[in-house]
């Protein structure tokens, strides 16, 4: 990952989206960028122009946290964009080490962990790393990403069924939305880790093969992962509008808790229910003589 070019699209794109009059400040003459000027948001964060352009550049080397966080007030960052501004300023600090090029850990499932997952008898619940590979699922869980699993080798991985299968804009109704979500959990994932192999051969999988995810991973965009509605489209039960609660796995960092849960009385819960029912009957079905 090239930090300095990091640093200067995320800020550039960031600066793009506010007007001077979200922030007060007057429009004077003709504007060549759609946003604020490098100027502008010098002044709103209180330091030099020269300066923040050394910042925009990636010459972050010895900002302190007060500018940094100055800055981020100026963009109007929200607390994901402000962490991910200062995640890409640390990997910056680091540029002048010797960095190695380093495997994504295989992060195991301890016992315990599985157990919680399976204990959900209720609730769809999945395990998902940094690149998004569901690295373990209850049996609803499995059941609702049914197509996922289908998509290929273990362990199945969400941005790759996203982008690169014909099956993901039925599987996922809110296929825009999956996908900017995808990218933007991705995109933060590839700055705590980025000298991560697998994240890193991920990235350039789906930005050779995707011009959908192209073009998503040029706006820079950054998101968490913590609780939200998921559609989903099942073919045994039709559509489900469910919630989510992602939790980190405090004793495998890196992994994420991720359960679902239907609105009471909701036509949602009703096609949970029958999901259930689907994936016991799978469970329990008796295999074909000619089966391998």
């Amino acid at each position: 990952m090239e930090t300095a070019k990091e640093i200067k699209d995320f800020l550039t794109t960031r600066r793009a989206k506010i007007t001077p009059d979200q922030v007060g400040l007057p429009t004077v003459g003709r504007r060549r960028v759609p946003g604020l000027r490098r100027e502008e948001v010098a002044l709103l964060a209180g330091v030099s122009a020269e300066y923040y352009i050394q910042i925009e550049r990636g010459q972050v080397a010895g900002v302190s946290d007060e500018v940094l966080h100055a800055v981020a007030t100026a963009l109007r960052l929200d607390d994901v964009e402000t962490a991910h501004l200062f995640d890409l300023a640390r990997v910056a600090g680091k540029a002048g080490r010797r960095q190695s090029r380093a495997r994504t850990p295989r992060r195991q499932v301890s016992e315990a962990l599985q157990a919680l997952v399976d204990a959900m008898v209720a609730a769809p619940a999945i395990v998902q790393n940094g690149q998004l590979d569901i690295v373990a699922a209850n049996s609803l869980g499995r059941a609702l990403y049914d197509a996922v699993y289908d998509d290929g080798p273990e362990p199945p991985n969400l941005a790759r069924f996203i982008f690169l299968n014909d099956r993901a804009d039925d599987t996922f109704p809110r296929w825009e939305k999956a996908a900017d979500d995808t990218v933007a959990l991705l995109r933060v994932a590839a700055t705590k880790a980025p000298y991560a192999k697998a994240i890193t051969n991920l990235v350039g999988e789906l930005a050779t093969r995707s011009p959908e995810f192209r073009t998503r991973w040029a706006a820079h965009d950054v998101r968490a992962h913590r609780s939200g509605t998921k559609d989903f489209r099942h073919p045994a039960v039709g559509d489900l509008t469910l919630r989510f609660e992602a939790l980190d796995a405090a004793a495998a960092p890196g992994l994420s808790l991720i359960g679902y849960t239907a609105e009471p009385g909701s036509a949602s819960e009703e096609a949970l229910m029958l999901l259930a029912s689907w994936a016991a009957t799978e469970r329990t079905a008796p295999r074909s003589p000619l089966a391998p």
